[in-house]
């Protein structure tokens, strides 16, 4: 019998694990993919990020995680009329594999049970347990107090629990060699709707020009990624001498009101999986603070799940108010988000 059994070894999966197993309770962190695992992301740790790693895991972020140029120094948006705004904050910039791979040898270190190429396919409450379906290297059935899924949007665990997939948005993005007349210490994310359907981006990583765009039908992908090319050489000099990797993935789309799924019973739902996401994707802070808050409520009441819910629900909601703020504040810079004002 597990205390916790968590899905999905992202910043969220590890953070939880991580403080779970610190405060004594038996872990299993499962991830379906086999380790180091990589995830379509800008890679950009925020300065709240890099607070909460040294605040939850005793330590900075190490250099073997981090890609050229390391140092990120802000974001800079251009809203829907082509105007730019510059806010400045210090960050790093990270390939995830190698951050995620760090922070779940971090939560092994710390006595959690790491089961790679393992999905947590589906689980059943029984009374004072529930019983969990692994499929993958570690096969069958497994039992434990609580689970804790953080899956993302992409969660196998919380889709079928739910019976479907969700409203969410699909990225798509290039690695390329080439050249462009933009400062590769910032990411640049542009609002313009005839750019995407959501936004699209710039930002370097290892001397590799990264080009993004996101989308909510999937047909018209290939229409903006043109355009966005198309802005890009005209407005900054960009020039492409071959392209090396195309890569897609999904994320959640955030409605009116920033509603967040917490679960119920003793299966909860953190980061990406309980609707966690900060404009421009930015879903590493808010992840690993909510796995951390979820972890907390567990370890605090283990045998009260009604008072787990209440408790996780009471201490998430200053973060679900800054996640309001941060979609108040771009769709007040462009007509692209009018819903979030």
């Amino acid at each position: 019998m597990y205390d916790v059994i968590v899905a999905g070894a992202g910043p969220c999966g590890c953070t939880a694990a991580k403080i779970l197993a610190e405060k004594g309770m038996r872990v299993l962190l499962a991830e379906q993919r086999s380790l180091p695992r990589y995830k379509s992301c800008s890679g950009v740790l925020i300065r709240k990020s890099l607070n909460l790693v040294q605040k939850l895991f005793g330590e900075a972020v190490p250099d073997t995680a981090f890609c050229a140029p390391a140092q990120n120094r802000g974001m800079v948006f251009t809203d829907d009329r082509g105007r730019s705004f510059v806010f400045e904050q210090e960050g790093r910039n990270v390939w995830r594999s190698a951050f995620d791979g760090w922070l779940a040898e971090k939560a092994r270190a710390q006595g959690v049970q790491l089961a790679d190429g393992t999905l947590v396919a589906g689980c059943e409450e029984n009374g004072k347990f529930v019983s969990v379906e692994l499929r993958g290297k570690k096969n069958g059935t497994e039992n434990a107090k609580y689970v804790l899924d953080c899956g993302g949007c992409v969660s196998v665990l919380k889709n079928r629990l739910t019976g479907g997939a969700g409203d969410y948005i699909t990225t798509y993005q290039t690695f390329s060699d080439g050249k462009i007349d933009l400062d590769p210490h910032y990411f640049y994310a542009y609002l313009q709707p005839e750019l995407s359907e959501y936004d699209a981006w710039f930002n370097v990583k290892d001397n590799r020009l990264v080009l993004g765009v996101a989308v909510k039908n999937t047909e018209k992908t290939g229409a903006y990624y043109e355009r966005f090319l198309a802005y890009m050489r005209r407005n900054h000099g960009l020039s492409i001498e071959k392209q090396l990797r195309e890569e897609r993935w999904r994320m959640p789309r955030i409605l009116p009101g920033c509603a967040v799924d917490f679960g119920s019973g003793r299966v909860l739902y953190a980061g990406e999986a309980a609707g966690f996401l900060n404009p421009m994707g930015e879903g590493i802070s808010s992840g690993m603070e909510s796995g951390y808050l979820a972890a907390c409520a567990v370890a605090g009441h283990p045998e009260e799940p009604q008072t787990v819910l209440a408790e996780y629900q009471k201490s998430a909601e200053p973060l679900r108010s800054y996640m309001v703020r941060q979609w108040s504040l771009v769709a007040g810079m462009a007509d692209t988000f009018p819903e979030m004002r």
